[in-house]
């Protein structure tokens, strides 16, 4: 009954009157954009660069670090198509829009880079037990040039990262590709140092266990997400004693709190108002609560006045 339509806008203009001052609607549309695009084609030129130089100078670590970086590519390739997905207006078909491929791309993001681990760790292990000559000083210098472009990329969505997991993600395995590179850089030192080549291999192997430490958060938050579990920055037990809170509300049941997008949220409550219905001035008070105390943007109340309704009896571990 009560929709999140505040002052009775039509949906196009939803997003825009509401939360600005609280920052729940970034719109990281055309912003990022340009970070996407500029970040992807540096990135893409890159990999090319260091897979060629890491064949042609026998080394894992390259290796590892230009499948780390194509990886991200394909990472920030989703996660792009998410963000443009996720400013699609909804259809009749698709009433959220397209908002949840964020949630879908932040779980293929992370499930890419788990596949990328693997298919490095093979290679290292290979390259352990071969006795090559490492070229050091063409390592060095392409892990170089890898602190740069990743550095230079990761700035670029150090903006939009605190506020979304996609972004976050972006962002995250950009600032990792740097300090794999700068690791690279370092093998390369100690294998022309000393000559010796499994420096190369073994750091390769430790760039992986970095990677595969720093990106399980990530795994796991985008699997919640996937399930539908209550967002990680919002308290439902909160939630609910903010509304039972409210004059006119003795119970409450059947509270749902569900992610749409990787920055969005919705709710359904329903409220038991013995002394009638409180009229639509209060509902609207009600979501515009929700949004700015909890960031909840979608909220949906439905008012009933008798206690004794069916619909009261099941307990809250009844869906």
């Amino acid at each position: 009954m009560g929709h999140n339509h505040s002052h009775g806008h039509s949906h196009h203009g939803h997003d825009h009157h509401h939360g600005h001052s609280h920052g729940h609607h970034h719109h990281h549309g055309p912003t990022h954009g340009l970070a996407f695009t500029l970040s992807i084609s540096l990135n893409l030129l890159f990999v090319l660069g260091e897979t060629a130089a890491g064949l042609w100078g026998h080394s894992a670590a390259l290796l590892a670090d230009a499948g780390h970086n194509l990886s991200d590519v394909l990472a920030l390739v989703v996660a792009w198509w998410a963000n443009r997905l996720s400013h699609r207006p909804p259809s009749a078909r698709f009433t959220y829009g397209m908002k949840s491929g964020t949630i879908l791309a932040a779980l293929a993001n992370a499930a890419l880079l788990w596949a990328a681990l693997g298919a490095i760790a093979v290679e290292s292990l290979r390259n352990l037990t071969s006795a090559t000559a490492v070229d050091a000083k063409l390592v060095m210098g392409m892990a170089a040039a890898g602190i740069v472009v990743n550095g230079a990329s990761a700035l670029m969505f150090a903006s939009g990262a605190k506020d979304d997991i996609n972004l976050r993600g972006a962002f995250q395995h950009l600032l990792a590709d740097a300090v794999v590179s700068a690791g690279v850089v370092v093998a390369g030192a100690l294998v022309l140092w000393t000559g010796w080549n499994w420096v190369d291999p073994v750091t390769s192997l430790a760039i992986l266990a970095v990677i595969g430490a720093g990106s399980w958060s990530l795994l796991r938050e985008s699997v919640q997400m996937g399930l539908q579990a209550v967002p990680a920055s919002i308290d439902e037990a909160q939630v609910r004693a903010s509304l039972l809170d409210q004059d006119g509300i003795t119970a409450l049941h059947d509270l749902h709190i569900w992610p749409i997008s990787t920055t969005e949220t919705a709710m359904t409550a329903h409220l038991l108002m013995p002394a009638g219905h409180p009229g639509d001035a209060f509902l609207h008070h009600l979501a515009h609560e929700m949004e700015h105390d909890f960031g909840i943007g979608h909220a949906t109340f439905q008012v009933e006045t008798e206690a004794g309704h069916a619909c009261a009896l099941h307990s809250d571990s009844v869906v």
